[in-house]
């Protein structure tokens, strides 16, 4: 009931104020388990790609939407169960893994879309990188629900990382044709497999979204721009 009336209410008013383009909704089906998988561009993707769907989406997020103190805490929490968000313990990376993949199996055994970002967070420069294959392959394998490549277009310009206010631009979203993964089934303990679903989701995004394609985990690549912008402020310092 509350993620109804969320829908309705935030739904409703990105589309009235965004005007989001949407291509490839055909895809998504009306019925039954599927996976959305998304390239990450911004924290509004979340909000965006239900907002174009009729069917609900249910996304992971930090336990710490759900878990801060205080008046405000709670009415985060609140935000992000009516938005169909779930709180995932991330203080460990494997047990953060092992949490999203029950989540997300939980989610498509009921029927529903469950939504997943495969570069496990967002990009740091508006680049496609390398998906993690112990969330979306492990689901998908274990599932046998159809995959449904998603490309956010824009949204980082909309909200830029950082940026409370977003500006109002108009946000494109693509889905992509479904991509079955049933001959895996399985063999979702097999490293390689994993490995290589990943990777034909990723290239499927890759060529939705048109982004520059970097092999290398985006995390990765945030801990080398933060180690390159100290040590460009250590320079600056001395100089």
């Amino acid at each position: 009931m509350l993620y109804g009336a969320m829908k309705v209410s935030v739904g409703a008013g990105l589309k009235v104020v965004f005007r989001p383009r949407v291509e490839g909704r055909e895809h998504v089906p009306a019925r039954g388990p599927a996976i959305l998988a998304s390239n990450h561009l911004s924290f509004s993707d979340s909000f965006f790609l239900p907002a174009v769907l009729d069917r609900k989406v249910t996304f992971i997020a930090k336990a710490e939407y759900f878990t801060s103190p205080g008046v405000k805490g709670r009415l985060t929490a609140a935000f992000f169960r009516g938005v169909g968000q779930l709180p995932v313990d991330r203080s460990g990376a494997r047990g953060a893994g092992e949490a999203a993949v029950r989540s997300g199996l939980e989610v498509l055994e009921r029927g529903e879309l469950f939504g997943i970002y495969p570069e496990g967070t967002r990009s740091p420069d508006g680049r496609l990188y390398r998906g993690r294959p112990g969330g979306l392959a492990r689901v998908a394998l274990a599932s046998g629900a159809p995959v449904i490549p998603v490309a956010m277009i824009g949204t980082d310009e909309v909200q830029p990382p950082g940026k409370l206010v977003p500006k109002v631009l108009r946000p494109g979203i693509r889905f992509g044709e479904p991509l079955d993964f049933a001959r895996y089934r399985g063999m979702e303990g097999d490293r390689f497999i994993l490995r290589s679903v990943t990777d034909q989701v990723m290239y499927a995004i890759m060529r939705l979204s048109g982004q520059e394609y970097v092999d290398v985990y985006a995390t990765v690549a945030k801990r080398q721009l933060a180690e390159e912008a100290r040590a460009r402020k250590r320079k600056s310092a001395q100089e």
